[in-house]
């Protein structure tokens, strides 16, 4: 009996990370908890909450993918996960290490960014003050 895989697509808002037509199973965390997807588990949609979902092929073996917030949506064969952003590792640590990295990286930027908004702001406001005053 020959084995049936399926196909996993990962979308981010600005590129396809994983188009892999060979993937046995597939584990990924829910709000519901952690499931596996077999090729034929019934189709389904669900959110997808920040974690690592896991996939399995014969050439690459198990290969660990973090995820943001997204959804996985299901259909016969095909695997579709739409998340924000994603990393792809081997190792679970190094994964773990990349991942605080742009974690740090998207909070030094956060904070750059609220501190602009808050000069425009208060330039704003001084502005709509003295336009009142005369």
């Amino acid at each position: 009996m020959p084995l049936i895989l399926m196909h996993l697509k990962v979308l981010l808002p600005f590129q396809i990370l994983i188009d892999n037509t060979e993937v046995s199973h597939i584990v990924a965390e829910t709000s519901e908890g952690a499931y596996g997807f077999l090729p034929h588990r019934l189709d389904c949609v669900t959110a997808l909450l920040p974690g690592i979902l896991t996939f399995f092929n014969q050439q690459q073996g198990e290969v660990f993918v973090a995820v943001d917030e997204g959804i996985l949506v299901k259909t016969g064969t095909d695997v579709l996960v739409s998340v924000r952003s994603a990393m792809i590792g081997n190792d679970l640590t190094q994964l773990r290490a990349t991942v605080e990295k742009d974690f740090l990286a998207l909070d030094e930027e956060a904070v750059q960014v609220r501190s602009i908004m808050a000069k425009l702001e208060s330039n704003f406001l001084n502005r709509f003050v003295s336009f009142q005053q005369t």
